[in-house]
C-alpha cells in the first residue's frame, strides 16, 4: 500500500471550547500534509508545477473520533488515478494511532500567469500514481 505520510504538529489554539480539534482546523491539518506531498516532495521529484498553482475544486470529511491536543497526528494520503486535468486525494488522520477522520479533496492544476486550468503534465500524472493503493 503505496501512502504518502506525515506529522503535522497540533497546537493548543486548534481546540475548540469542548476540548477537540475544532472541525476546520482538520482542513488545516490536511492542507500541511497536502502541501508537504505537493510542494515540497514533487518539487524535490523535479516538479515544481503544483507549488505554481494548484486550486481545490472539494473538500469533503467524515469525523469518527474527536481529537484533544497533546495528540501524535499522522496524516496519511493515497492518490485516485488522475485525470487529464484534475486528480483527487484520500485522506486518514489518525491521533494517537486511532483513525479519526477520512476524508477527500479534489484539486485542480492551475496556470496563475493565464488564471485557468491547465492539464496534468504527464511526470505529475506519474508522481501522482506513485501514491495509489
Amino acid at each position: 500500500m503505496a501512502r504518502f505520510v506525515t506529522e503535522p504538529a497540533l497546537r493548543w489554539s486548534d481546540m475548540d471550547s469542548f476540548g477537540h480539534v475544532n472541525n476546520n482546523q482538520y482542513m488545516v491539518l490536511l492542507e500541511e500534509a497536502r502541501v508537504a506531498m505537493m510542494f515540497t516532495v514533487a518539487a524535490e521529484a523535479g516538479l515544481p508545477g503544483f507549488r505554481e498553482g494548484v486550486v481545490v475544486a472539494r473538500h469533503e470529511i467524515d469525523y469518527i473520533l474527536p481529537v484533544t491536543v497533546p495528540a501524535d497526528v499522522r496524516v496519511e494520503i493515497r492518490t485516485e488515478e488522475p485525470g487529464n486535468a484534475s486528480f483527487a486525494l484520500a485522506y486518514e488522520v489518525f491521533a494517537d494511532g486511532k483513525l479519526c477522520a477520512r476524508a477527500r479533496s479534489v484539486l485542480v492544476p492551475y496556470d496563475t500567469a493565464e488564471g485557468r486550468p491547465r492539464r496534468l503534465t504527464e511526470p505529475e500524472r506519474a508522481f501522482l500514481r506513485r501514491w495509489q493503493d
